[in-house]
């Protein structure tokens, strides 16, 4: 989790702090302005019509609730999606994608670093209240701006690439939209089938801290594991119609956030943005349609779209 790879009783404690910042209470008092957000956000691409549902939507929004939420300063804030490309381009391999992410890092490293700092947070957001468990011994003052630094930097291409993918999913396939148009209630359920369909974190490594074996292959201590998180939420000993995206799916054991002690620690943040943001286009939007050529941006561990061209209409018009 930190990236001094400090022993398995820090990472327990880095952990027991970042789910207290983020729990259920947090999410709960998040959720109405991240729904006004978003309600204002559909109502704008509606006057437009046409618009490009990456850059317009799912990074718009996303930069719009995430960062103030974390507490980061305005100033600046065009250099959180490079960094957070620069972050899943560096776990590799050493190709031209994470070569070229890093030769252009440093000003985007620059200032997310500089904003992690406690006295550049904003009071009352979530890295404010990571910094406060410093004054408890919860955790160092050099581990607090690692931690915030941490939360940010697995909350921004992940959560815009699961909006796309959603998005993307809907456009695609017009029978799911029609189902969350009647059923708004259904939004939460449409956002986590997507993770599990597109699967935006597509692979993860793992280093074995011992001797261990899987599948009947052995694995020594220090050799890096690599999981196929895409692959495992298409398993068809798991998934009744795997390839088929359904947004009535239960998709509980899907591992689009991780499983175990690696479970992504911002998943309800994650959650709420994706579920508010398509409750308000279910409520607001007739039909939606893919209105030109989907491009997709490459990325040694994501899945995502670079754009997503659509063509949005007013419900009741």
């Amino acid at each position: 989790m930190l990236e001094t790879d400090p022993p398995e009783h820090d990472r327990a404690r880095a952990r027991a702090v970042l789910n207290k910042a983020l729990s259920p209470a947090a999410m709960k008092r998040l959720r109405e302005g991240f729904a006004a957000a978003a309600e204002r956000k559909v109502v704008e691409l509606l006057e437009r019509g046409s618009f490009d549902a990456v850059p317009d939507l799912a990074e718009a929004y996303t930069m719009t609730v995430f960062p103030g939420a974390l507490g980061m300063p305005h100033e600046g804030r065009e250099h959180a999606l490079p960094y957070a490309a620069v972050v899943f381009n560096s776990f590799g391999p050493d190709n031209d994608l994470r070569r070229e992410a890093l030769a252009d890092a440093a000003p985007h490293m620059a200032w997310v670093a500089e904003s992690c700092r406690r006295d550049r947070l904003a009071p009352g957001g979530f890295g404010a209240g990571i910094h406060a468990a410093t004054d408890t011994g919860e955790i160092t003052p050099d581990e607090a701006p690692l931690l915030v630094r941490y939360l940010f930097s697995a909350g921004v291409d992940t959560t815009v690439n699961g909006i796309g993918a959603a998005l993307y999913c809907l456009a695609r396939f017009p029978d799911q939209w029609r189902k969350l148009h009647e059923n708004p209630s259904l939004a939460r359920a449409a956002f986590e089938e997507a993770v599990r369909f597109e699967s935006p974190v597509q692979t993860f490594f793992r280093t074995a801290t011992r001797p261990v074996e899987i599948g009947g292959v052995e694995v020594g201590e220090g050799r890096k594991v690599l999981m196929f998180l895409g692959a495992a939420n298409r398993g068809p000993r798991r998934w009744e119609r795997p390839n088929d995206y359904d947004v009535a799916r239960r998709t509980s054991g899907d591992v689009g956030f991780g499983n175990g002690v690696h479970m992504c620690v911002g998943q309800l943040l994650a959650r709420l943005e994706g579920e508010v943001l398509l409750a308000a286009m279910a409520r607001k939007v007739a039909s939606l349609e893919i209105s030109g050529p989907v491009k997709r941006r490459y990325n040694n561990a994501l899945r995502g779209l670079a754009s997503l061209p659509l063509t949005i209409r007013p419900a009741g018009a």
